[in-house]
């Protein structure tokens, strides 16, 4: 027999889903979908039910498991020579399917099914085969440290030692390479060559600068001693002169933005700095209530992470297009990349070891962080709840809470919600015109899921 499901007219997914944080962190930030139930003049009304506060992301998860339990059953009961499954890519079974379950939904599929690990781009691209991002941003890549390098020139040579420790090529250029690809693909959709503009490259190089700046900071500030798999700045030579590195690095990407010439831009890029400012303050603390707690958790991985590739994105459009729809799509891809990036980041800190990583594993519980996979183990471990706001500081803290993420689905939540974001990147990113660099950042959505470092 089926599980009962609740009697309720389950509706269309709510727009409001992967809004800006500081646009829409009332009604945003939806784990499952939100969905409204639809009454018989089509107004929306408040869902009763769950004793949670607010649009909480997991304020849905039960009626999901409930629809996903009876899925199973009426499965069992009505098998299929294809296999149908949550993922499955085929647009046209999935509605048969649900509706001879009941009807009791109104079936949408980029909404309620979740987003393969193969994110089901094969329609959209202009290629059969969608391009690897990194051997296409290559070429224009194949110089970036060696400009870095020329931007941080200095007198004296242990201030130039501590600059360029991180530049020595061996990073994944992971942000400059989505600048550069945006930038062609924007300069493509705008009827233009392919070509980068020398301002757009600068962005990419800033992009990587800002980022490694911050990079220095969080060390000093974690008090870490490994960096991708070497010895941090503070270990090596303290942390005052880990800061002034940092700065130094920090007023060199400035004055490379000053010399682009253009206000707009500028502005936006220095959006990137107070953001990553405001997300550090974020860290420093957390909230007792649980609802309020994810949407900080998400505002600050917005701010951290997501800030600087979402503006860079936007930046390097503007300089090519007057239009703002496109530098919203721009935008948006970014943002919702480096979210998803950050959140399989959280993830990898409990299903990867320290040398895949680069760094401890455990380290954000040892810093007292509750991250996605944690918040999301508080709804089978509410123990966690206590351990959250003492910042795991009480003996055994980290050892309980690592065992509770691991025993509970919060590894699983969290990469369904980086699928969700990567979802919505994909999906912003096919309205610009088909390119191999748009089919790149397709790609990318993918990677972004399947890393493990």
């Amino acid at each position: 027999m089926g599980v009962e499901v609740p009697q309720q007219n389950y509706g269309v997914p709510s727009q409001s889903t992967f809004q800006h944080p500081s646009q829409g962190l009332q009604e945003g930030w939806v784990l499952h979908t939100a969905v409204r139930p639809i009454s018989q003049n089509n107004s929306e009304t408040p869902i009763p039910g769950p004793k949670v506060q607010g649009n909480n992301p997991l304020v849905y998860r039960g009626k999901l498991q409930h629809m996903a339990a009876e899925l199973g059953s009426y499965k069992q009961a009505h098998p299929s020579p294809t296999p149908l499954t949550m993922g499955h890519s085929r647009e046209e079974e999935g509605p048969t399917f649900l509706m001879e379950l009941g009807s009791r939904i109104q079936y949408r599929n980029r909404f309620l099914s979740p987003v393969p690990r193969s994110c089901c781009c094969c329609r959209i691209h202009s290629d059969a085969k969608l391009k690897d991002p990194f051997s296409l941003a290559q070429e224009d890549l194949k110089h970036l440290y060696e400009d870095i390098k020329k931007q941080l020139l200095v007198s004296r040579v242990e201030l130039k030692a501590l600059c360029d420790y991180y530049f020595d090529g061996k990073g994944k250029a992971f942000r400059p390479m989505i600048v550069v690809l945006m930038a062609r693909a924007c300069n493509i959709h705008s009827n233009r060559d392919g070509d980068l503009l020398p301002a757009q490259r600068s962005i990419a190089m800033i992009s990587e600068m800002i980022h490694t700046a911050s990079l220095v900071h969080d060390d000093v500030i974690d008090g870490a001693d490994m960096r991708r798999g070497k010895n941090t700045i503070n270990e090596v030579w303290g942390e005052r002169k880990a800061i002034l590195a940092g700065d130094f690095i920090l007023s060199a990407a400035s004055m490379a933005l000053a010399r682009i010439g253009n206000t707009t831009v500028v502005s936006v890029l220095s959006q990137v700095i107070e953001d990553l400012v405001r997300g550090e303050f974020m860290q420093l603390g957390s909230k007792e209530n649980e609802n309020e707690r994810f949407k900080h958790y998400l505002e600050k991985t917005f701010k951290k992470t997501a800030s600087l590739i979402a503006n860079s994105c936007k930046a390097v459009s503007i300089l090519v297009n007057s239009d703002p729809e496109v530098h919203e799509i721009a935008y948006q891809y970014g943002r919702n990349v480096g979210i998803a990036f950050q959140l399989v980041d959280d993830m990898l800190d409990f299903t990867s070891c320290a040398n895949q990583l680069g760094k401890p594993s455990a380290a954000d519980l040892r810093l007292g962080l509750a991250t996605g996979p944690v918040l999301f183990a508080c709804q089978q471990f509410p123990e966690l709840h206590s351990m959250i706001m003492r910042r795991f500081g009480s003996d055994g803290d980290v050892d309980r809470a690592w065992r509770y993420v691991l025993e509970s689905d919060g590894v699983e939540q969290t990469n369904f919600l980086a699928q969700r974001y990567c979802h919505e990147a994909t999906r912003q990113i096919s309205r610009l015109q088909p390119s191999p660099e748009r089919d790149a950042l397709i790609r990318l959505t993918e990677l972004v899921l399947n890393r493990d470092k």
